[in-house]
């Protein structure tokens, strides 16, 4: 099986490489490369913003008769995406940046700008010490004593960090906790206790409660004092009566007595006219009326008794 990709080829044995016609190129020749915008920059022509990073099919030549210790220039050729406008620009090695040369501005300088200012200012103040023996003294003046401020920073620095590595922070907890755990809890027990005494509830009891007062007999022959318990009753529950009474009569149930309690009423009824007839019979005769109206109820309670008794017996 041959290899996919052929990486050694033949060599005849009268092979002659001088013998290869080779192709006269020109010396500036351009190349078609692929690259990214460098930095943002604003088409001079229909003013199209370009930024940093888009892609181009640039045009790549070599700058005749520039370099920067022996480091080769590039030249660069790219057309706007909007108007077709060819914008040119180069490397600049001396710096690690582009600089542009023709067809658009460049955009968003402000970090060059602050660069190149702050080299300028460099400049001037070498060359001021250098013409100003007094400048030159008094900057240094001024470097002198910043450097002893922070030598004096840095000391303090290591001489808070030596204390803090000496301190014996569990040596200093036991030294101030001297109290042991049973002490600490019989402690807190205590005032737990005495936090509850002090604490005075306000809301009153919903019922009343029976109190009952203990007095101790004092040993006097003569006159004993013996004094009764207060006994406070609670107050009756009402309120369940009635509501069950309401109840009770919104459902349309009626309270029917027992006719065995209507018949002991009329027995008691019966005795206590007995009783009045043996003790006043005056009182019979004047009231005679009065004693035949109350029997009329007697009669009916024996007849409801003797009816009660005849159905318990059917029952049997």
């Amino acid at each position: 099986m041959s290899e996919r990709k052929v990486l050694n080829k033949y060599y005849p044995p009268d092979f002659d490489p001088s013998k290869i016609p080779r192709m006269k190129l020109a010396k500036n020749r351009q190349y078609t490369v692929r690259l990214m915008a460098p930095f943002n920059m604003r088409c001079a022509t229909c003013g199209e913003y370009i930024y940093k990073g888009k892609k181009f099919n640039a045009r790549k030549e070599d700058v005749e008769n520039e370099d920067y210790l022996g480091i080769r220039i590039y030249r660069f050729y790219i057309k706007c995406t909007r108007c077709l406008q060819e914008i040119s620009f180069k490397t600049d090695p001396k710096n690690t940046d582009y600089e542009i040369e023709a067809g658009a501005t460049r955009n968003f300088m402000a970090l060059k700008l602050a660069e190149e200012q702050a080299k300028r200012e460099e400049e001037e103040q070498k060359e001021e010490e250098a013409n100003n023996p007094m400048k030159l003294l008094e900057y240094r003046t001024e470097q002198s004593r910043q450097e002893i401020e922070l030598l004096e920073s840095l000391e303090e620095l290591k001489e808070l960090n030596r204390r803090q590595r000496t301190v014996d922070y569990e040596g200093m907890l036991k030294q101030f906790q001297s109290e042991s755990v049973e002490e600490r809890k019989a402690r807190e027990e205590k005032e737990d206790n005495e936090f509850i005494k002090s604490v005075k509830f306000t809301n009153a009891p919903k019922h009343k409660i029976v109190t009952e007062e203990i007095i101790e007999d004092v040993q006097d022959a003569e006159e004993p004092k013996i004094k009764n318990p207060k006994v406070e009753t609670l107050p009756p529950k009402t309120v369940e009566a009635k509501k069950s009474e309401s109840w009770n009569r919104s459902i349309g149930v009626l309270s029917k007595k027992p006719a065995l309690s209507n018949l002991v009423r009329a027995k008691k009824s019966e005795v206590k006219v007995e009783k009045e007839a043996t003790e006043s019979p005056d009182v019979q005769d004047n009231s005679s009326n009065k004693t035949s109206v109350k029997n009329e109820p007697s009669a009916s309670g024996l007849s409801l008794l003797a009816n009660y008794s005849g159905s318990d017996s059917d029952s049997q």
